[in-house]
C-alpha cells in the first residue's frame, strides 16, 4: 500500500509501557507551539476507549524516542452502533528536531497508514478525530514540513477550521445585544441557567441537531463537576429548548468557549448573539481574561457572528483526508 523506503537506523514499533514520559518530552521538543502534559496525554490518548498500543507508532533510535505517529479506529461507537468501519484517523505525529531529515516521519506515517489499512480502513483523516482530538487539523503555517509530508502521502484538504480568541479585559455587554435580549424576552423567550431536569433536553438537542460529540462533551463535563452556571439555555415562547451556549466543557478549561448552538430555524433572529454575550458576560464575572475556541468556519455564519462579537482568527487548521486508491 505504501513505500517503506527509509534512510534512518531508527525503528518503528507499537507503544510499550515506559514510552509515555520520553514521548511527552520528545513531543515538547518537536512541537513547542503545541506542547502536551503527561496528564493530557494520559487522558486524551492512553485512556481513550479506542486506544490500541499498536496504533501508536513509536520511532526509537537506540534507547531514545525520536518520534511518534498515532493511528486510531473506532472500537466503541460514537453514537448508536456505528463503528465507521472504513474510517481511520491520525490525530498527531512528530519527529524530534535532532532526528529530522532521515525519513523518520515518512516511516512513522507509512506504518500508521498500513496499520489502519490492515484493519480495513480505506479513508484516513488528519486529524478531526472525536472524542479526543488535540487539534482540529494541521496548522500548515506553523508546521510547513509536516504539510509537505502529508501532501506527498496523498492527503488533501477537505476544509479549514479557524481558531479564534478575544480578550475579555474591559468586556461590557454590548448595547445591541442588550436591546435584542429585551425584545426576545418581551416576545416570550427565556434565557437561564439550566436545572438538572433541563439537561435531558439539552443533551438531546446537542446530539440530534448538531453532533454526538457535543452531547458527549456536555454529559462528561457536568458529570466531572463543571458547574451548571457555565451554561445558558434559551427556550422559545412555547417552552421548547432551542439553543444554548457554554464554556468550560473541554478539559476543564474555563476560558474555552463552547459548544454553542441554535436551531437552524431560529438563526438570524439575534438569539445566537444574545446567548454568546450572556456567556461572555459570565466568563468575565468568573475572572476570565479571554475567551477562545478551536473550531469554526471562518466564513460561516458562526464565523461572522464571532467576528462581530470581537473574536479574531488566531490559527487556521486544515482538515485533511487520504483515500485508498486500491
Amino acid at each position: 500500500m505504501t513505500d517503506r523506503t527509509t534512510t534512518t537506523r531508527a525503528r518503528s514499533r507499537g507503544f510499550r509501557a515506559g514510552d509515555g514520559p520520553p514521548l511527552v518530552e520528545a513531543w515538547r521538543r518537536s512541537a513547542p507551539a503545541d506542547p502536551i502534559t503527561p496528564d493530557r496525554f494520559r487522558s486524551l490518548v492512553l485512556l481513550d476507549a479506542n486506544f490500541d498500543p499498536e496504533g501508536l507508532r513509536i520511532a526509537v533510535d537506540g534507547d531514545r524516542v525520536v518520534g511518534a505517529a498515532y493511528a486510531v479506529r473506532r472500537l466503541t461507537p460514537m453514537t448508536g452502533t456505528d463503528l465507521e468501519p472504513e474510517q481511520g484517523w491520525i490525530p498527531f505525529f512528530f519527529v524530534d528536531p535532532a532526528a529530522r531529515g532521515r525519513g523518520i516521519g515518512r516511516r512513522l506515517l507509512t506504518d500508521a497508514l498500513d496499520w489502519l489499512h490492515g484493519h480495513g480502513r480505506t479513508r484516513v483523516d488528519f486529524s478531526s478525530y472525536t472524542p479526543n482530538y488535540l487539534l482540529p487539523g494541521l496548522d500548515a503555517e506553523t508546521y510547513p514540513q509536516a504539510a509537505g509530508l502529508l501532501e506527498s502521502l496523498g492527503f488533501r484538504t477537505l476544509y479549514e477550521a479557524a481558531a479564534m480568541d478575544r480578550t475579555l479585559v474591559g468586556y461590557r455587554f454590548p448595547d445591541d445585544a442588550a436591546g435584542r435580549l429585551e425584545e426576545l424576552t418581551a416576545r416570550g423567550h427565556r434565557f437561564a441557567t439550566p436545572a438538572d431536569d433541563d439537561l435531558v433536553e439539552l443533551v438531546a438537542l446537542a446530539g440530534h441537531h448538531f453532533t454526538p460529540d457535543w452531547a458527549r462533551a456536555i454529559r462528561e463535563c457536568l458529570a466531572s463537576g463543571t458547574p451548571l452556571d457555565r451554561i445558558v439555555v434559551a427556550r422559545d415562547p412555547s417552552g421548547r429548548l432551542v439553543g444554548w451556549a457554554m464554556h468550560g466543557a473541554y478539559e476543564s478549561a474555563d476560558e474555552r468557549f463552547g459548544p454553542f448552538g441554535v436551531l437552524e430555524e431560529l438563526r438570524g433572529t439575534g438569539l445566537g448573539k444574545v446567548l454568546l454575550h450572556l456567556v461572555l458576560e459570565r466568563m468575565r464575572a468568573h475572572g476570565a481574561h479571554c475567551a477562545w475556541f478551536l473550531w469554526t468556519g471562518e466564513r460561516s455564519p458562526a464565523g461572522h457572528l464571532y467576528r462581530a462579537a470581537g473574536f479574531r482568527t488566531t490559527r487556521v487548521f486544515r482538515v485533511l483526508r487520504r483515500e485508498a486508491t486500491g
